[in-house]
């Protein structure tokens, strides 16, 4: 049987390699500690297969054919198209077409009905955390794309949901693999609006505390109560938040441990780095 050896999240603003160069020593060296901590905890856990939650930015899918949800189930995905990520170190990333046709599978059987594709291109939500956090080796990836950029989109409830599908299908998978989840995205920010650049920082640190107040009934009530007042008003990127929520489900809720927090509008994002206990 599978085992589910560890969940994280982080954030992957474009700028974090974009403006590598001329962002702020003390930026530079904020976000290298971070995503290095991360790194040292996901190599610690010797993943075999790294699950990566992100959303699509336009790179695969557009308004003519947008799912809400997509489990990459290719042999092999592509590296990120985006030429400032031309120095990425993998053109190709191994997947694990079994595992992933097993998670889509399980989820049909549990009232989710993903997209599968068997040949993506993965931009820079899922590949600027994995260069960052210096993985090594580099895990086979199965991705899964959450819809965050244009409505509809999942729900929180919808994207706990999905967590617990996804850790449930990975307990259920027959193979001896070590399996570790990783969610990119958020926290606060605002792109392409009249408010980008903005950081809605006490949102963002309101939204850790939730995170970490477990499981009961009531501390889950209490965050999707929150989310739903305050989610919208947090700038169109913190829809991306949908994706910690999915590791916050596949955690079952708990044991969650925030790396770092750091409101930096010179990357324009609330960065956050996190993992949960498993």
């Amino acid at each position: 049987m599978a085992d589910l050896v560890g969940i994280y999240a982080a954030s992957h603003g474009p700028l974090i390699v974009r403006n590598w160069d001329v962002l702020p020593a003390a930026t530079r060296s904020t976000l290298t500690t971070a995503f290095t901590e991360l790194g040292r905890r996901i190599n610690a856990a010797r993943p075999d297969v790294l699950i990566v939650i992100s959303p699509d930015h336009w790179v695969n899918f557009f308004l003519d054919n947008l799912p809400s949800i997509c489990i990459g189930v290719g042999e092999t995905h592509a590296g990120p198209p985006e030429p400032w990520l031309a120095a990425f170190p993998h053109k190709q990333m191994a997947g694990h077409a079994a595992l992933a046709q097993h998670i889509a599978a399980h989820a049909c059987d549990h009232d989710f009905e993903p997209s599968v594709s068997y040949k993506l291109a993965l931009d820079h939500g899922f590949c600027i955390p994995l260069w960052k956090a210096n993985l090594d080796p580099l895990p086979a990836i199965v991705p899964v794309i959450i819809n965050t950029v244009e409505p509809p989109l999942p729900s929180p409830t919808r994207c706990i949901a999905l967590g617990n599908a996804i850790a449930a299908a990975v307990k259920s998978f027959p193979e001896p693999l070590r399996v570790a989840l990783l969610a990119t995205g958020g926290m606060s920010h605002s792109i392409g609006e009249p408010t980008m650049g903005a950081i809605d920082e006490a949102f963002d640190r309101e939204c850790l505390q939730h995170l970490a107040a477990g499981n009961s009934d009531e501390s889950r009530n209490t965050l999707l109560k929150f989310l739903a007042a305050r989610l919208p008003a947090a700038g169109n990127g913190a829809a991306e938040m949908r994706n910690w929520l999915t590791a916050h489900g596949a955690a079952g809720a708990v044991g969650f441990d925030l790396i770092h927090y750091s409101a930096m509008p010179e990357i324009y994002v609330g960065c956050g780095v996190a993992a949960w206990a498993v």
